[in-house]
């Protein structure tokens, strides 16, 4: 059986690029097709593989540049040739699942509808982007809604990354989805007996993860905040923020592991469709203080939630306010014994590599060997 894996793109080592660690094990010999690819941004794991850049990959500055592409990127998508495939496996928050796999089976397995024309519009194209941005994509938005959704019927299975998105998967396509939530990798994790006393956000510095929110509420409590991550923001929130908070750039597997176990408690001001920070500082035994909506309602179990049966793993802020954010750090500081490491810990474990290797490879299993009737697919 010939495979082909199709990743939106490769520019770094996010939540999808673990996922799709996962499924080159799954297919290592299979061939992978990706609109933009920096290999040395990449695991060994994804270099190993067969890999098959767009032609967008040719054109001078585009690791920085690629974003403006957008509007080409549904035709680059389906210029992939993919006729000889007997399976297509599609890693897609963008672009991925609109592939032509016209004689494949096509399974999806999708971090979000294009957030960039759906839910997260005005976060990436609202009153702080550029005009030029601004205007430009609404000349595009209808033609990419209506790409969206007719290059969805290509899909043969979907499969989505928390009950949130298979919502969405509904709500903007019409199509059911299976739910496997991403990996964490446990064994990268270790708790400390003694963390210390700053709090922690890990993330890419872009509008929606909503740093600015978490600069603003502690310049105003005053409590040590270290920033892990880069991004197209960082100089800007850089201004905004006090002497108390440290941005410490991009960090390695090792320091990001130390970081988390080290902390208070990780703060998390953003919507995300899963989450998969959250987890890894699950995983290191510290609690998450987080807004409480979207997947993060899936991987925390909240002290102040709506039914506490178990160890609590963090604390929810119901509004992206800096005091509502303020209030949950001054919850979590009144409340520090309700929190045990060892048992935040075990919550994480059931998120675990293996699990999703295993899960995944089931699913697989079911569509393609037990001979799964497939729905009638939509080549348009």
């Amino acid at each position: 059986m010939r495979v082909a894996v199709i990743h939106d793109w490769l520019t770094g080592m996010r939540g999808g690029e673990k996922c799709l660690e996962v499924f080159c094990e799954l297919f290592p010999e299979a061939d992978l097709y990706t609109l933009i690819y920096a290999p040395d941004e990449v695991s060994p794991i994804i270099r190993q593989m067969k890999v098959h850049p767009s032609w967008l990959n040719r054109l001078p500055w585009i690791r920085r540049t690629y974003r403006y592409y957008l509007p080409l990127f549904p035709r680059v998508a389906e210029s992939f040739d993919l006729r000889s495939y007997d399976l297509v496996l599609s890693s897609s928050h963008c672009v991925a699942k609109g592939v032509h796999a016209p004689h494949a089976l096509h399974i999806a397995y999708i971090y979000s509808p294009m957030r960039y024309v759906w839910d997260l519009h005005g976060v990436y194209f609202g009153t702080d982007s550029s005009l030029s941005s601004r205007y430009g994509m609404a000349a595009f938005r209808e033609y990419l809604q209506r790409w969206d959704i007719r290059s969805s019927q290509r899909v043969d299975y979907f499969v989505a990354i928390s009950r949130n998105i298979a919502a969405k998967v509904e709500k903007f396509y019409g199509r059911q989805a299976a739910v496997i939530y991403p990996p964490v990798d446990i064994d990268r994790f270790f708790v400390q007996e003694r963390p210390g006393s700053y709090y922690l956000v890990v993330s890419a510095l872009v509008p929606y993860k909503r740093i600015d929110l978490a600069i603003r509420a502690f310049n105003a409590i005053n409590l040590p905040l270290k920033i892990a991550g880069d991004g197209p923001l960082r100089k800007a929130l850089e201004k905004t923020a006090a002497t108390n908070i440290e941005f410490l750039g991009w960090v390695d597997d090792a320091r990001l592991a130390e970081l988390y176990a080290g902390c208070q408690a990780l703060i998390f001001p953003g919507e995300e469709d899963f989450g998969i920070v959250p987890l890894e500082a699950q995983a290191s035994g510290r609690p998450v203080i987080g807004y409480g909506k979207g997947g993060l309602l899936e991987t925390v179990i909240g002290l102040n939630g709506p039914s506490l049966k178990r160890c609590p793993t963090g604390i929810f802020f119901p509004e992206q306010h800096e005091q509502s954010l303020i209030d949950a750090v001054e919850l979590y500081q009144r409340s520090q014994r309700e929190f045990h490491p060892d048992q935040i810990r075990q919550h994480a474990a059931k998120f675990s590599r293996e699990r999703f290797k295993q899960e995944m490879a089931e699913y697989l299993e079911t569509c393609v060997t037990r001979g799964c009737q497939r729905p009638v697919k939509n080549h348009a």
